[in-house]
């Protein structure tokens, strides 16, 4: 009887031990447990959606400043509810053996992202890449491939986009002859470049070398074409680039958009009427600052920016809530419910970083942003 009753008491006590680590609910900014209880480390991140489950996939860190740089890979979690993710390990491992090796453990991978090739049943992985010790002077794109959707993904290579293309809104002085100081000259930062940093050519002086590349997403369209979004010529500009029929390369085919804005953490989404929204940010480095809003009616643009988008306090709008966007997630089985994922930076101890999931409201054409303590998906019903 004794017996019967301490198995009774443990399987009582491990139904509300589990019960009690089970989400149903966001609770944006709080440390957010994955099935081990630990934080989850998947940090601009992005989501693949594929038979039935939600794969989140993001930089994992490591504890202080050091968590900045790539120690050990990138982390994919998988859930069938938004809520509740168990740790599928590391999809794509640094080279912990090649310090010479484009991802050697060391270097800069930062806001992985994963889509679904039907015509190769591959899943590929593209991530903005700053090569060891090099700062962020590289400013390449990486990729990689993979048969499962929790890897391990296999390396590739890296690159400039568009080598040798230029885009399909080039302007004449683009394609002029361009200074060789200009051409070695380096900024990183728009705070050292003119007001108007088309008057050095940046675009020209890429040309043959490719586009830098910093900031990115991709995102697929109904029609099953990819396409890469970056900041370029030293992040003042941001294209958007056609990627080829297996999602591994470019077409040549691109735009300039929102030139001299100096737009970065660029997500995108598109509603059922066919319309695209994008959600940026300024350029402040780790510091966060006010959201930007566009909407345009082709992804390749005429764009039109529509200011902020977050409703509240006047701190709220001039940080957009402490973090910075990273991902526009579509609901699967719910008509254009959509949730704005961010990141609130900790970069003096990186594995500290919190997730920022919000709904998106529309309203007027626009869209709009507000706090929640908690959530869920019943919002959009």
């Amino acid at each position: 009887m004794k017996r019967y009753l301490l198995l009774l008491c443990m399987g009582v006590l491990c139904s509300c031990t589990n019960q009690k680590s089970r989400y149903t609910n966001f609770q944006p900014g709080q440390v957010w447990e994955d099935n081990n209880g630990q934080h989850i480390n998947a940090h601009g991140g992005g989501i693949l959606y594929h038979s039935d489950t939600y794969y989140w996939y993001g930089e994992h860190k490591i504890e202080g400043h050091k968590g900045n740089t790539a120690q050990v890979g990138v982390h994919v979690y998988s859930s069938k509810d938004l809520y509740n993710w168990k740790d599928e390990g590391i999809a794509l491992e640094v080279d912990s053996l090649n310090p010479a090796a484009d991802i050697a453990r060391g270097c800069i991978i930062e806001r992985p992202k994963v889509i679904y090739n039907q015509k190769t049943n591959k899943y590929i992985m593209w991530f903005h890449l700053e090569l060891i010790s090099q700062g962020y002077n590289a400013a390449r794109s990486g990729v990689a491939v993979s048969d499962s959707p929790t890897g391990p993904f296999t390396y590739l290579k890296s690159m400039r986009p568009n080598k040798g293309h230029w885009p399909l809104n080039v302007e004449d002085f683009h394609k002029k002859a361009v200074a060789d100081t200009i051409k070695s000259a380096y900024c990183g930062g728009k705070e050292c470049l003119p007001n108007h940093p088309d008057s050095l050519n940046l675009l020209g002086r890429d040309f043959e070398g490719g586009q830098m590349a910093r900031d990115m997403n991709l995102f697929v369209d109904d029609n099953g074409k990819a396409y890469h979004l970056y900041s370029s010529e030293e992040n003042s500009t941001l294209h958007i680039a056609e990627l080829s029929d297996d999602y591994l390369s470019y077409t040549g085919n691109y735009v300039r958009v929102f030139p001299n804005r100096y737009m970065e953490a660029p997500s995108i989404m598109k509603t059922s009427n066919g319309k695209y929204y994008f959600i940026g940010s300024d350029c402040t480095s780790w510091n966060p600052n006010p959201a930007r809003l566009a909407t345009a009616d082709h992804i390749f643009g005429p764009w039109t920016e529509l200011g902020n988008p977050v409703v509240g306090t006047e701190d709220q709008k001039a940080t957009t809530f402490e973090s910075q966007s990273t991902y526009i997630l579509p609901i699967q089985g719910k008509k254009d419910a959509f949730i704005f994922m961010a990141d609130r930076w900790r970069p003096n101890n990186a594995i500290d970083g919190r997730y920022i999931w919000l709904p998106i409201q529309f309203e007027n054409g626009a869209i709009k942003l507000e706090w929640k303590d908690q959530w869920n998906v019943s919002v959009f019903n």
